[in-house]
């Protein structure tokens, strides 16, 4: 069996087993799944803008919270009458307000890249930083739109008349298997996954991404083949804001309820964490880089009785974030070391290695 036809059948394998997932997981796996898919569809606007473009930012989670909160606002019902610091919101359908919440980040990321346009590494980096505390000050002080300290409620998002929740249709089944609001967003994340990979694959495989390749490996020999440097950092800080804005609305939507505290310095940190994992420019890296990084604190806070060291939630001794924290330390450590291409340039040594495999052309993006 050839290397290609190899992979097909490994695709079409891995898409078979995703869909009939709700089929036979609990509810738990459901739900750490789907954060799985908002972290991960942020995770590869991150490795657009860092990976393929060589632009450092600390500052994801900002866009991040843009489209959260961008999303609860634009679909959030009017604030009642006599409540002045409960949070509004325009009452826009969901499907607009998610259009809206990805433009906004988008918006927000265009803003800031003239700043970008002049300034790169860890320049850039640390003038990113500046948006977090920005982000987080406005979070807990813009009552009316974020609901400050206690956040707000997220809508359920609804499409067409058919609602993400366990509401319209009512009982709603397949195949005798009732598809509640887990089961329903299983889906849509599914879906919008899938169009944020293929976006994203075709744009690094395309002129503009060939020249954001340039722009990472030099900008005076960019610059020189006829690039326009400022021009393409700041659309792929626009591109990759958009991406962190449609996590932050899927994020919203699954939670049900956003807090300022999730929108913090440390998970930034995070999203750098998926993609040095997964394989800077690797697509498919940074879905498996956020997957780990996402679905690691929730599994240990589930078995944290039964693993050693890790304390359960609440007790005292070593919590569950902070072990899964220093499994990412020396994750990121031993990658750095003795896999510099991460978990994708694992599996391309890998497939290089095996037998009977016709030679390839590997490329930054071949295994995505």
């Amino acid at each position: 069996m050839s290397s290609p036809l190899a992979r097909r059948g490994a695709v079409i394998a891995g898409i078979a087993v995703l869909l009939v997932i709700p089929y036979y997981v609990e509810a738990f796996w459901l739900q750490a799944g789907l954060f799985c898919m908002a972290a991960a569809i942020a995770a590869i606007g991150l490795t657009l803008l860092v990976g393929v473009t060589g632009q450092l930012s600390l500052a994801h989670v900002f866009f991040v919270a843009i489209g959260a909160y961008g999303y609860c606002y634009l679909a959030g019902e009017e604030a009642p009458a006599g409540l002045a610091d409960a949070p509004s919101g325009l009452g826009l359908p969901p499907w607009v307000a998610l259009i809206g919440a990805v433009a906004l980040a988008g918006l927000a990321g265009a803003l800031f890249s003239p700043i970008a346009g002049r300034l790169r590494g860890i320049y850039l980096g640390l003038a990113s930083v500046g948006l977090i505390f920005i982000g987080q000050h406005i979070l807990f002080n813009a009552t009316g739109v974020t609901g400050g300290f206690n956040g707000r409620d997220a809508v359920p998002f609804s499409l067409f008349g058919f609602s993400f929740s366990d509401t319209q249709p009512d009982n709603f089944s397949v195949l005798g298997v009732p598809y509640g609001t887990l089961e329903r967003l299983w889906y849509l994340g599914l879906a919008l996954l899938a169009l944020s990979w293929w976006y994203a694959r075709n744009l690094v495989r395309s002129r503009p991404g060939r020249a954001m390749q340039q722009v990472r490996d030099s900008e005076v020999a960019a610059a020189v083949m006829g690039v326009n440097v400022p021009a393409y950092k700041a659309a792929a800080f626009t591109v990759s804001s958009m991406y962190a804005g449609l996590g932050g609305v899927f994020l919203a939507v699954v939670f049900g309820r956003i807090v300022p505290e999730s929108f913090g310095f440390l998970v930034s940190i995070e999203f750098l964490v998926m993609i040095v994992i997964g394989g800077l420019g690797s697509i498919g890296g940074a879905i498996v880089g956020a997957a780990l990084v996402t679905a690691l604190p929730q599994i240990f806070t589930k078995y944290s009785d039964s693993l050693p060291l890790v304390a359960e939630a609440g007790g005292s001794g070593l919590q569950a974030s902070h072990a899964s924290r220093f499994l990412y330390a020396a994750a990121v450590i031993a990658v750095l070391i003795y896999a510099p291409h991460g978990l994708a340039g694992l599996a391309r040594r890998f497939a290089k290695r095996r037998p009977n495999s016709p030679p390839t052309v590997q490329t930054e993006e071949s295994t995505t």
